[in-house]
């Protein structure tokens, strides 16, 4: 397999670049392979205009080299993208029914880890997840590349349904933790290697 040369990092649902996750992954990416191209957008609130925003920012990336993490809702987009481009994607506790699970967030919330950002989920967004949950169906992976780190201590999201979504992939499944992967450090060494960055 070709060594991964740009790499797409996808933050969950209220969260944002500064998220602890994305940015330790920065720093990782910075500090030890420079000459990797990173990415780690503010994604819309609307999944029809993140997906819109990562294609087209991502439209001269060689796919062959490409590779995507995803944590949560950014587990299903990176899900979604492994599909589309063929390319290999680590997913941190990904969201599996995103459309059932966000129905119930309609409305104004600030994001996680900046107090003065807000953001509007719309009744129309959950109806765009549903097509993505769709076209998931619509494009199966013939061999799956995706490492999917599932912790039962999720309090968020029901590990079981990540396990039966994603346990044809590499599945690192943790007893505890919980769903913003307090102790992500540990797995790190893990995720860097399925990456081809060790």
């Amino acid at each position: 397999m070709l060594r991964t040369t740009h790499l797409l990092y996808l933050h969950g649902f209220r969260s944002s670049p500064n998220s602890v996750k994305a940015k330790k992954m920065a720093d990782i990416v910075q500090r030890q392979h420079p000459g990797v191209t990173w990415w780690c957008p503010q994604l819309p609130a609307s999944p029809r205009e993140a997906m819109t925003l990562l294609q087209d920012g991502a439209a001269n990336w060689p796919l062959d080299r490409t590779a995507v993490v995803g944590s949560s809702l950014g587990g299903f987009y990176a899900s979604w993208l492994a599909r589309q481009w063929n390319c290999p994607a680590v997913l941190l506790n990904p969201a599996v029914h995103p459309a059932r699970d966000l129905a119930r967030y309609i409305g104004e919330h600030p994001v996680w880890y900046d107090s003065s950002q807000r953001i509007f989920f719309e009744p129309s967004y959950v109806q765009e997840l549903s097509r993505l949950e769709a076209q998931m169906q619509d494009v199966p992976m013939s061999e799956p590349r995706t490492l999917a780190v599932i912790a039962q201590g999720d309090e968020v999201l029901d590990w079981r349904e990540m396990l039966a979504r994603h346990e044809d992939g590499q599945v690192r499944l943790i007893e505890g933790s919980d769903h913003a992967l307090s102790d992500f450090d540990l797995y790190l060494p893990e995720i860097l290697e399925f990456l081809h960055l060790a």
